[in-house]
Parts: C-alpha cells; sequence; structure tokens
C-alpha cells in the first residue's frame, strides 16, 4: 500500500483501505459533482475497488480534488489505492508571483509553471507584465509599447550595483504576448483550477512605457530608452492628462483579458524626483489642493481604483501603497518587512503575506559557487521556506481573519531562462504549497523525507528542481 507520506501538500484527513482500482483510463472513471452540503472550499475525494467519487463544495474545490487525484493517478503503475480524502485549504490564497517583464519567458514555459502549481494545490498566478526593462502586454492604441518598450538592446552582465561600472552581454532581449494569447494562458490555468492576477507597475516602474510614450513622462522633449540595468528607475508617469488616460485604456484592456476579481498596480519604488522637478506637477498639485509631493502617487491610486472598480475589480497594490491615501477596498501585499502584515490589517486591509525575508524564491538557496547567480541580499533555505515564520504572533483573531493567504516571488533579474526559473522555484515551491494549504503540523525532518518520495515525479513530468543538499 502506498505511503500516504509522499502526497504533497499533506491532506488534512486521509483514510486508507484494502483493496485497489484498476483502470485503463482513470480520469474516465471518475465522477465528479459540486454538493452544497460541503463548505466551498472543501472536497472529499474516495477510491473504492469499483470506481473513483470526487465532492467539492465549489468548482474551485473541484479542481483541488481534480489535482490531488492527478497527483496519485501519476504514481500508480496501472493499479490505483483505495483511499478517502477529506480535504480543505487553510488559505484561500495560494500563490505564485512570476516575473515576466525583467527576463521575457514563452507561453509554453509559463504553462510549464502553472501546471506545477496545479499539481501542489497553488491557485493564484501573479503574473508582472510590465516594468523599467520591458512591457510585455499587447494595448489596442499604443502599439509602441511592444515594438518599442518590450525590447531593449542590451542586458547588464553579473551583479548590477547602482554605482559601479557594468559590462554587457549587447543581445536583444524581449518579446510580448498578444491579448489572445493571454486569453489562451488564462484559460489553460482555470482548467487547472489557478486565477491569474495581472500586475501593470504604477506610477513608477514605468520607463518602458515612457520609452515608448514620451508625453507620458514628465519631460515630454526628453527621450529616453527601455532601462538595460535592473534596480530602480527615476522615469515615472507624469501628470498630464495623457497619462492618466493611459492609465484608463491600459487597464480597461487588462481588466477584459483576465476575468478575475483583482489586477494588481504595483505602486512599490515609485521615486519623486521628476515629479519635484517639474512644474507641471507643482500646477496639477495645486489644482488638486495637494501639498506633499509624495501625495500624487495617491492620486494614482484613487485613480487606478475608480477604473477597475468600474469594471467589477479591486486593486491590489505592493504594501509602498500604505504610505498614501488608499481606498478602504484595497488588497495589500506585504513584502518589505514582518512587521507590515500587523501595519495593514491593524488599518482593516485584506492582505497577502509575501514578505521578502522567507518567501522571494530569486534569493540565492544556498552559499557556494556552485550556484547560479541570484540577487544580493541573503540566502533563503529550503528550510527556511518550511519553518520560517510568515504571521506575526501578536496579531488579533480580527487582524488574522484579514490575511488572505500567502505567496511566493520570482522576480527575474538573475533568471534568464525557464531551466533556470524552475531550478529558483523548485522545491521551495514545495514548502510553500505545504504552508498555504496548511498541512497538519510535521517536523522539517518529516517534510524533507516526504519530499525526497515526491521529487521524482517532478521529474518524470518534465519539471526542473534543485536537487536536495
Amino acid at each position: 500500500m502506498p505511503d500516504p507520506i509522499s502526497l504533497v501538500p499533506l491532506p488534512r484527513s486521509v483514510t486508507w483501505s484494502s483493496g485497489s482500482w484498476r483502470t485503463d483510463d482513470p480520469w474516465g472513471g471518475l465522477s465528479v459533482g459540486v454538493s452544497e452540503e460541503l463548505p466551498r472550499t472543501e472536497y472529499a475525494l474516495s477510491i473504492t475497488p469499483q470506481g473513483a467519487h470526487l465532492t467539492a463544495g465549489s468548482e474551485a474545490a473541484l479542481a483541488d480534488g481534480r489535482n490531488t487525484f492527478a497527483q496519485i493517478v501519476s504514481d500508480a503503475a496501472g493499479e490505483i489505492p483505495c483511499v478517502t480524502i477529506s480535504d480543505a485549504p487553510r488559505y484561500a490564497w495560494r500563490g505564485l508571483h512570476l516575473d515576466v517583464a525583467r527576463h521575457f519567458f514563452a507561453i509554453a514555459d509559463l504553462e510549464t509553471m502553472i501546471d506545477a502549481m496545479a499539481l501542489h494545490r497553488l491557485n493564484v498566478l501573479h503574473l508582472h507584465l510590465t516594468d523599467d526593462q520591458g512591457w510585455r502586454i499587447e494595448i489596442k492604441g499604443y502599439p509602441r509599447l511592444t515594438e518599442i518598450g518590450a525590447w531593449r538592446d542590451r542586458t547588464v552582465i553579473g551583479i548590477y550595483r547602482p554605482e559601479g561600472e557594468h559590462e554587457f552581454d549587447d543581445e536583444r532581449h524581449g518579446g510580448s504576448y498578444t491579448q489572445d494569447e493571454l486569453r489562451g494562458l488564462v484559460e489553460y490555468a482555470q482548467r487547472r483550477g489557478i486565477l491569474i492576477v495581472p500586475e501593470v507597475d504604477l506610477p513608477g516602474h514605468m520607463q518602458a512605457a515612457v520609452a515608448s510614450y514620451p508625453e507620458l513622462g514628465s519631460d515630454p522633449s526628453r527621450q529616453v530608452g527601455v532601462r538595460e540595468v535592473w534596480g530602480i528607475s527615476d522615469h515615472v508617469l507624469g501628470v498630464s492628462d495623457e497619462a492618466f488616460a493611459f492609465v484608463r485604456d491600459v487597464l480597461t484592456q487588462v481588466a477584459d483579458i483576465f476575468p478575475g476579481p483583482y489586477v494588481h498596480i504595483g505602486g512599490d519604488e515609485c521615486p519623486r524626483t521628476e515629479w519635484e522637478q517639474s512644474p507641471a506637477a507643482r500646477a496639477r498639485m495645486n489644482e488638486w489642493g495637494l501639498t506633499r509631493v509624495s501625495e500624487i502617487q495617491g492620486r494614482f491610486t484613487d485613480f487606478a481604483a475608480d477604473v477597475l472598480r468600474e469594471q467589477g475589480k479591486r486593486i491590489i497594490g505592493w504594501d509602498e501603497v500604505l504610505e498614501s491615501h488608499l481606498p478602504d477596498d484595497t488588497i495589500v501585499m506585504n513584502w518589505r518587512r514582518d512587521e507590515g502584515v500587523e501595519e495593514s490589517t491593524s488599518r482593516g486591509f485584506p492582505t497577502v503575506v509575501a514578505t521578502e525575508r522567507f518567501l522571494y524564491f530569486d534569493h540565492a538557496q544556498a552559499k557556494g559557487h556552485e550556484e547560479p547567480i541570484a540577487i544580493p541580499g541573503g540566502i533563503t533555505t529550503l528550510e527556511d521556506v518550511f519553518t520560517g515564520r510568515l504571521v506575526p504572533k501578536k496579531l488579533t483573531e480580527e487582524q488574522e481573519a484579514l490575511i488572505l493567504g500567502i505567496q511566493g516571488q520570482l522576480w527575474t533579474e538573475y533568471i534568464p531562462d525557464a531551466a533556470s526559473l524552475q531550478y529558483m522555484a523548485l522545491p521551495r515551491l514545495c514548502a510553500l504549497a505545504e504552508r498555504a494549504w496548511g498541512s497538519p503540523e510535521q517536523s522539517w525532518a518529516e517534510f524533507r523525507e516526504r519530499l525526497a518520495a515526491h521529487l521524482p515525479r517532478l521529474e518524470a513530468l518534465g519539471i526542473g528542481f534543485r536537487p536536495l543538499d
């Protein structure tokens, strides 16, 4: 009889019985149904010698149950063990962020990551589509966004140091997705129970857009290129009517492509240098009745929220949005510090825990020259992801209820291709899945034992990973 510890994430309730079920078409023998008698997030899977039956409280829970069944089938050699599983996740948001702006990834590469997420019952793909180094989404009426903004002429080699001299590879890099390609990706993810949340980062991280349309910046007479180094650009959206019309057009089209209830508007790392030096910005501040330059970002946040609310969407922002006026229905994604979770929930904002300390998978996984180049700033090991404290102890029950879930981040400055992406994601993604699902308490040694049994499954599916130490 198979050992239940091989299942990832670990279900809350597993009962094994004698016997097995054999069929040449396992999926054809699975009966499914949605039942109002079950909680919306729960599913019940029963495999007996007579067949397999899956019942769930919603379509989303049904997808989780199908993924569990697929996992069992993938381990079977014709015979499938008899088992009853009753399961439900702790968190509604079990996410993975993927930055396609710094390095472009083909649709097939994204589909592979979606398959890996589905296997581990992660259910939100946060797709970072725009940044200083590349604009990846087709927007009708703005062709230069993908003709110019999607391409940079060269890329910095090695670790980026803001004050240092750098070498460049002199290779043109870029690419973009058509709206139809993204709609196809949405459908692919939906069939696997995964919601795609798009991100258009604004009003900062906009150099690729300003390079495409200088009139969107603070100085329309100044031509800049798509950023070729990492770090934070001073080139942000200006305060002109054209800039706000651009935001409306982009968000309206993004909302149409992605049918989910959320759109991420970034809001992080927005320098105020250009606004401070701009006569137009000072004039706008007088017009709007603002007294601090920092309040301009709040104006963009309010505007984006209004546009998306018209489309039936809610905004999500990185935790910097807490520093300016914030609409009441905003969802905050905490990344900078552990205490940020306490701040956002104490102010009544639903929060996704994405804190850099344990959930940034662009960090190196171990010390040593054999590891690929990674962003400076520390090491996040597999054990860190599994054992690190993600939620502050001192939250009240009301604050804990505002935590939607947790999310791992794959920023791709130092992740140039699909093989590198999978190496950096896995097996840390497995530990993330355990935490996000809320599997029963177990030791690090127990998890590592189960993980060792699980990794051959990834290999069989053609999904790469970093071998265990």
